[in-house]
């Protein structure tokens, strides 16, 4: 029977979203377009930037649960790769799903730059997954939920 941590997922979740937030702000400095993805998640929504970056962190924690109840057990690799390649899964659907409903289009087409918005996107998402996987991957189950499969 697989178990799953869940409490390990979204600690990983946080640790990863933060340095995925981390990289994507130092974006500019890089000569990456801004990529403040509080403040777009909040005008989104409507609500203030603090929102957005609250939805932002509990999107990555649940994509995290996601990771530990799907992904993480299925490939035989190391940890921090398994991590990468999920991370490509919610920067893909970044590209094609959110980003157009937030007006940029499939893979940032409607911004002046979409392939380096893409390319940072995907920078981060990488950071994301790297950091998840890492932190989920070390051993320890605090509270390990059963599979049902």
């Amino acid at each position: 029977m697989k178990t799953y941590n869940i409490s390990k997922a979204i600690t990983a979740g946080l640790i990863a979203t933060f340095a995925m937030t981390v990289v994507m702000l130092m974006g500019p400095m890089m000569g990456m377009p801004e990529m403040n993805i509080g403040k777009m998640l909040g005008g989104f929504m409507g609500v203030p930037t603090a929102i957005g970056w609250t939805a932002h962190f509990m999107i990555g924690s649940a994509l995290a649960v996601g990771y530990a109840v799907v992904f993480a057990g299925r490939l035989s690799i190391s940890p921090w790769l398994r991590g990468m390649m999920y991370g490509l899964i919610p920067w893909l659907m970044s590209q094609i799903l959110v980003n157009p409903m937030m007006g940029a289009g499939v893979f940032a087409s409607n911004t002046p730059a979409p392939v380096l918005m893409a390319m940072g996107s995907l920078i981060g998402h990488l950071a994301y997954g790297l950091f998840l996987g890492i932190v989920y991957g070390f051993a320890g189950h605090a509270r390990a939920v059963p599979s049902h499969s």
